[in-house]
């Protein structure tokens, strides 16, 4: 290892050395960088003795000799190299430039910063230009609309983590202004609020097909945080690849992805805009979006390397209290693990990730059925022979030919067949059917809801050869219990 723009490298922390010096030089840098504790200046490892005692020291010095405050803005961990410890210190770019030690304040013995592999004091003139840039609209100084607010749910989900916060955790959590009023952040992780992301689905390939709405919001940004990734969690669901030989099951997104990309765009959100992040579902990809472009001073080559200049430090450090998000800048790699690059889209105001379901879905089953089924939907119900076709008649009709050669898919089915599925907990009549579903209109039922089942193999008759018949019931196939289990 070699140092860099970007890497420092420290044979051991004690009072000579100028710690301090190394993540200011970071802090004021567009892009951060890392610290390794346990390397020679050539680049020899040599590891760490007492690591855990080490990085107490490392995050003390950190927390209370540099201003503007720095929480957020950095992670001490431990790794293993060739059975030696070395610590990591990761440093993210701050946006309340020019950062300084308390001692010396905003002067040339208190600002550094990054000249090739060195740290270097600044001149008055670039501390004084940096300082009038300074970011001042950000939620720590933005005060909040009301200032009667609780945090019972925050304090509960600090208490679960072993971490019950203190009488003064208002300022230790940067939750109080400059004048120690409430600000933004405090609003937002507060018990009630303004603030709703929505997660909506579609039932089509665009927006104009909108079956499910839903809000989450109006109390702490941890709980709707909690809230929806549950509630994506429901919608990704498994899909199921089953040949004669075995069967494969894969997520409709990865889930470790999915979960980092929401994380990120709640955490890195420009809530100064108030415009929340969304989340979209439609039939071939999940979209999830924020508010605001790339940081400045961060290109998205270095977006995609990690590199982190965080919106909301005072949300990235709560998040990172609870487990919620990791350390600084792993969330990018962790999504690029997989998915392309070409998923992240960026815009002035926006942006936005796209994932594309997996590729074991792509087939669809649904229109692929005869004639007379397709011209059921039509006609009136009674009489039509095409009522009597079964599971095997639909699909073997189909895919007799490419049972032995081609796995079968799981179909892909609508939401109304899904909620259909969701009542069928056993034989019931078609009234029976509609009465759980609280449908009115027969027709819409039978059209959207029955008729679709059927032709799937999800449902089948249990009198096929009476489709007429006063005893007619309905029931879940094998592939119909086993679509309604997976999903």
């Amino acid at each position: 290892m070699q140092e860099s723009n970007r890497i420092e490298l420290k044979q051991e922390v004690n009072q000579e050395v100028d710690l301090e010096k190394e993540v200011i030089a970071f802090l004021n840098h567009p892009g951060g960088g890392k610290i390794f504790i346990g390397y020679h200046k050539n680049g020899k490892l040599l590891g760490v003795k007492d690591a855990d005692n080490v990085m107490l020291k490392i995050k003390d010095r950190i927390k209370n000799n540099i201003s503007p405050s720095v929480l957020g803005l950095f992670d001490v961990l431990t790794e293993k190299k060739s059975g030696k410890t070395i610590i990591k210190i990761n440093v993210a770019a701050g946006s309340e430039k020019p950062y300084f030690k308390r001692k010396f304040g905003m002067t040339e013995k208190g600002c550094y910063m990054r000249i090739g592999s060195a740290s270097e004091p600044m001149t008055q003139s670039l501390i004084d230009k940096l300082f009038s840039t300074r970011t001042r609209n950000s939620i720590r100084k933005i005060k909040s609309c009301q200032q009667k607010l609780t945090f019972e749910q925050l304090r509960i989900y600090y208490e679960e983590k072993g971490k019950p916060l203190s009488k003064p955790f208002k300022r230790n959590l940067e939750l109080l202004t400059e004048k120690g009023a409430l600000n933004y952040a405090a609003f937002l992780l507060s018990d009630e609020n303004t603030l709703s992301i929505k997660v909506a689905k579609y039932g089509g390939l665009n927006r104009a097909n909108l079956i499910e709405s839903n809000e989450y919001g109006f109390c702490s940004l941890i709980k709707a945080t909690k809230s929806i990734l549950e509630k994506v969690e429901l919608e990704n669901r498994t899909i199921a690849t089953i040949t004669s030989r075995e069967r494969h099951e894969q997520r409709l997104w990865n889930p470790i992805a999915i979960r980092e990309a929401i994380i990120n765009a709640i955490i890195h959100n420009d809530y100064t805009r108030e415009i929340p992040p969304k989340v979209e579902i439609f039939l071939d990809r999940i979209e999830i979006t924020s508010t605001g472009s790339l940081p400045e001073g961060l290109s998205e080559e270095e977006f995609f390397e990690g590199f982190s200049i965080p919106r909301n430090k005072e949300l990235m450090r709560i998040y990172k209290d609870l487990d919620l998000e990791e350390q600084l800048g792993s969330g990018i790699p962790r999504i690029l693990n997989h998915f392309e690059k070409s998923c992240f889209k960026f815009s002035e105001n926006f942006l936005r990730i796209v994932f594309p379901t997996s590729e074991k879905i792509t087939p669809q089953v649904t229109p692929q059925v005869t004639p007379q089924v397709l011209s059921l939907t039509n006609q009136p119900i009674e009489g039509k022979k095409a009522l009597k076709m079964t599971k095997n008649d639909l699909f073997e009709e189909k895919y007799s030919a490419e049972l032995n050669t081609t796995p079968q898919v799981t179909p892909q089915v609508t939401p109304q067949v899904q909620m259909l599925l969701v009542a069928m907990t056993e034989e019931l009549s078609r009234a029976e059917i509609q009465r759980r579903l609280k449908l009115i209109d027969k027709r819409n039922f039978l059209k959207n809801y029955l008729l679709p089942a059927l032709n799937l193999g999800l449902i089948e008759m249990t009198v096929p050869e009476k489709p007429k018949s006063s005893r007619q019931r309905y029931r879940l196939t094998t592939l119909g219990a086993e679509f309604k289990r997976n999903n």
